[in-house]
């Protein structure tokens, strides 16, 4: 934290904008008028993003089929290229990481992978604060393997929206056959000890996944160094490829040669995979949890977004990414403490990833109000709003105008001008 009491003055943030190593980047997006701090839901489109879109649109219009095999980025292996590109962000071998499928259906792919219950091992341990789409597949994959989900699978409660390690820890028993948890909580915004995590799993004999949809592109990783068995991630919030955009996945190369619990034809060796065998040669690497064609055109953008952050590196993102939402943490502390807003998310840094999570009775109608003035926040069920500043494209302005709107909405109430309840989309 600054500690300067200048700290709610327009020149202090204007000040930290002038010496800002990633002020420039913010050039590269199409930001338009707004203030945009969902990025933590969808990133915003980069000109390069489009760029690479556009080139790899223009190589089916010129190439048709050939695309395949031509032009700037051939589809046949974008996958693996994209993966390469993805890998110092997870900290990982590039043959251990993949750009394909969606987070949904990566979970479930590595789940069937991973999830080999005995009579004596057959639960799965995850958390009551995690993203439902993680628990309705892993319900799904209990289910498949003809066990009940009351019966097999564990979730760890949270506490304010926190999860502790010894708990999670606590429930690591000899019944428990996989471990899936995500990164950080989406709501809360806190992040989980992964390497202690896999240690101890590791320990009782447990393999463990993890879900980065919430750290990926904004919080470094370490994967292989870890030895976390295997992860997923969406790549439409932090790494801002779009809506859709294709997701990724890491396996450690201990596993490679281990066959995909859903295999298509894709997860075949890239060399022989046109010889049309009926007999699955999956890859060595993690192409093997490839299943179909890829959808090339909802990839294409990753090429441009990619780009920026292995210009950038994660490590300065982070160090930015944590120096605004200090900045939002103390401006909030100052001034709007009188306005009953509690902070959820961790204040120490090293538990907290990249956005805050406020608590307000009129979380919902308060939204709308900041819509109202160009500000775009996040409502999350049943009374969160989260703000997501991003380090590419945020500014220290961008904090201290939203802190100043929030004061402005609340000390004339303007929130009562708004219905109390969420939209379809939050």
């Amino acid at each position: 934290m600054t500690g300067d009491k200048n700290i709610n003055k327009i020149e202090f943030a204007k000040n930290k904008d002038a010496v800002d190593p990633l002020a420039q980047y913010r050039n590269e997006f199409y930001i338009g008028d707004k203030i945009y701090l969902d990025g933590n839901s969808l990133g915003l489109l980069s000109k390069r993003a489009e760029q690479s879109l556009m080139k790899v649109f223009h190589s089916w219009k010129e190439y048709g089929i050939d695309g395949w095999m031509k032009g700037d980025y051939p589809w046949f292996d974008l996958s693996q290229q994209l993966g390469k590109q993805l890998a110092p962000l997870v900290g990982a071998y590039e043959s251990e990481v993949i750009v394909t499928g969606s987070t949904t259906v990566n979970i479930h792919q590595l789940i069937s992978t991973f999830y080999k219950p005995t009579t004596s091992r057959n639960k799965i341990l995850a958390d009551d604060a995690t993203f439902p789409s993680d628990i309705y597949a892993l319900k799904s994959q209990i289910q498949l393997k003809s066990y009940h989900p009351k019966d097999a699978l564990i979730q760890v409660k949270s506490k304010d929206g926190i999860l502790y390690e010894d708990e999670i820890i606590e429930h690591m028993t000899d019944d428990i056959s996989l471990i899936f948890l995500p990164s950080v909580l989406y709501r809360s915004g806190q992040i989980l000890d992964i390497e202690r995590l896999t240690q101890e799993a590791h320990k009782r004999g447990i393999q463990i996944g993890f879900d980065l949809c919430h750290s990926i592109g904004a919080v470094p990783h370490d994967l292989h160094k870890w030895d976390v068995d295997f992860a997923v991630w969406c790549n439409y919030k932090h790494i801002n490829g779009g809506p859709g955009a294709v997701a990724g996945l890491y396996v450690n190369q201990k596993y490679f040669g281990k066959t995909p619990g859903i295999a298509g034809w894709f997860s075949s060796r890239k060399e022989i995979q046109f010889d049309m065998n009926h007999n699955l040669e999956a890859a060595v690497d993690a192409g093997a949890y490839e299943i179909g064609t890829p959808h090339v055109l909802s990839m294409a953008p990753l090429i441009g977004a990619l780009e920026i952050f292995n210009e950038v590196g994660i490590n300065n993102i982070r160090k930015k990414s944590l120096e605004l939402t200090n900045y939002f943490i103390e401006l909030i502390e100052l001034e709007l403490s009188q306005y009953k807003f509690k902070i959820v998310s961790p204040i120490e840094e090293e538990k907290r990833g990249a956005h805050i999570l406020l608590e307000h009775e009129q979380s919902a109608s308060i939204c709308k109000a900041l819509k109202s003035h160009g500000i775009i926040p996040d409502f999350r069920a049943p009374n969160f709003i989260r703000l997501g500043p991003v380090a590419l494209y945020n500014s220290f302005y961008d904090i201290w105008k939203t802190v100043n709107v929030l004061k402005k909405i609340m000390e004339e109430e303007q929130y009562k001008n708004f219905d109390n309840t969420r939209e379809i989309i939050a």
